[in-house]
């Protein structure tokens, strides 16, 4: 439930809960706040203040590109707070995207809150707290899948209060109840918790904890409740996704049992994260071997969009990649699944890829994003369905009679953010998604890309590394 106070009363919120988020709006929208109300520039200073570019704190640096921008309502980024760097929200924003026109703080703050009712518990948690699928489509209901440990920990790192670092701190202690001899947590365990109804890594979810890792060491520091601290975890994580998860050094898989170059989900593939991933990984990867597995991003993009690799897909325009293709282009249908359409998977390649144009500029992000925002632009943002044939013919799974799915909407409103001239794609799709009513896919996977498309399109989604 979201707490609306007026401003007389939000310094006194705020001082009762200084840590926490709503207390964090209350000072954005309260009287004699000690900041201005605005986009200030997406840099702290030295002096624990947002706004002018300074000196970065912990010698971080500008972020190339970011700029101040004034979309109206208030704005962050919220100062310091004691055990808490970069309190929500922060809504910095990189000038090489942009955003939705007027959004609000309090949108995600709902959102964050409905996730958290809808699909957090401590039941079969073994005394932690785990992410569920409720209410899911064709899975056994209230069941784990470590992609939901990774997505409840980038959610709860971005909001950031003494509750959200409970929060993450219990997913990740649930995370090691449940790993295999690599160190890797199953994919799939059961409500109760007894049993890995699915064995081995899935490299989306492994990374994706790997950088909430880094991003909770800057964010809190040290360890939390956690018995060694959140970088030495990290680093742990980062080495074993490279021996068992990174294909000859060049390939982030689709997990840890047996996947290959013949068998690759592209939707795993997060560049942005690579990219900070060799700042820390001094075990195996380093820079170079991180830059190895980011231009084999792209080359696998290329070839699944290339009708003479591909076997004539007719995609090589609108960007629309399978479910799991061969890395050399074609899709294969004996990989997990079997899909080799553009569905509850692939829907997620427009973010990953958003934010490595966002963050880092990379032209080859740019590229791609182009191609599947102008697809999904010329449909327009009410009409995008769950699912497509690589020649973008509608092949909806579960949205019939109008219904959506936020995993499809959202990110393809985050991969339009690079391109200037679908603003108006990107309110719409922005307001879409802020209904928090897109569910067709199901409770927990449309509810939580509810919330991290909502971070990303209210500049929360970020990169702490780079400040």
């Amino acid at each position: 439930m979201i707490a609306f106070f007026a401003p007389g009363f939000a310094w006194i919120w705020a001082a009762i809960r200084p840590g926490s988020v709503v207390g964090a709006l209350a000072l954005l929208l309260g009287i004699g706040a000690p900041f201005t109300l605005g986009c200030t520039h997406p840099q702290l200073t030295s002096d624990g203040t947002g706004g002018t570019p300074g000196t970065p704190l912990d010698g971080g640096v500008d972020r190339p590109g970011d700029a101040p921008r004034d979309t109206g309502p208030s704005r962050g980024p919220t100062p310091p707070q004691p055990g808490v760097r970069f309190p929500f929200p922060q809504n910095r924003m990189s000038s090489g995207c942009i955003y939705p026109t007027g959004y609000r703080n309090e949108d995600v703050v709902a959102a964050y809150a409905q996730w958290k009712a809808d699909t957090v518990t401590a039941a079969g948690a073994g005394g932690h707290l785990r992410v569920k699928r409720p209410r899911d489509p064709g899975l056994e209901a209230d069941s784990t899948v470590s992609e939901g440990i990774g997505y409840g920990m980038l959610i709860a790192v971005y909001m950031g209060d003494a509750d959200a670092q409970h929060l993450f701190d219990e997913l990740w202690k649930y995370e090691q109840l449940h790993r295999n001899v690599n160190n890797l947590m199953d994919w799939n365990i059961s409500a109760d918790g007894s049993k890995a109804l699915g064995t081995g890594g899935a490299g989306d979810a492994d990374e994706d904890m790997a950088f909430a890792l880094i991003m909770a060491d800057r964010q809190w520091g040290g360890r939390g409740s956690l018995d060694k601290s959140y970088l030495d975890y990290a680093k742990e994580q980062l080495a074993n996704i490279w021996a068992h998860e990174v294909v000859d050094g060049k390939l982030l898989s689709g997990g840890d049992q047996g996947f290959d170059w013949h068998c690759v989900n592209i939707s795993y593939f997060a560049p942005a994260f690579y990219r900070v991933f060799a700042k820390f990984d001094h075990v195996d990867a380093g820079s170079a071997g991180w830059e190895a597995v980011i231009k084999t991003v792209y080359d696998t993009i290329d070839n699944a969009l290339d009708p003479a690799k591909n076997g004539n897909q007719r995609n090589q325009s609108n960007g629309l990649v399978p479910a799991w293709c061969d890395s050399s282009g074609p899709p294969n249908s004996t990989c997990p699944t079997g899909a080799t359409h553009y569905q509850y998977d692939s829907c997620r390649t427009p973010f990953r890829i958003g934010l490595d144009a966002c963050w880092f500029g990379t032209a080859a992000a740019r590229t791609y994003l182009a191609k599947v925002s102008g697809f999904f632009n010329a449909i327009g943002a009410s009409k995008i369905v769950d699912g497509y044939a690589l020649d973008g013919t509608p092949q909806p799974a579960f949205a019939v009679d109008g219904g959506q799915s936020a995993a499809f909407v959202g990110p393809a409103g985050v991969g339009a953010m690079s391109v200037p001239a679908y603003q108006s794609f990107v309110d719409q799709t922005y307001a879409a998604v802020a209904t928090r009513k897109l569910l067709v896919g199901g409770t927990y996977y449309d509810e939580s890309w509810t919330v991290l498309s909502l971070l990303m399109m209210t500049g929360n989604f970020l990169d702490y590394t780079a400040y």
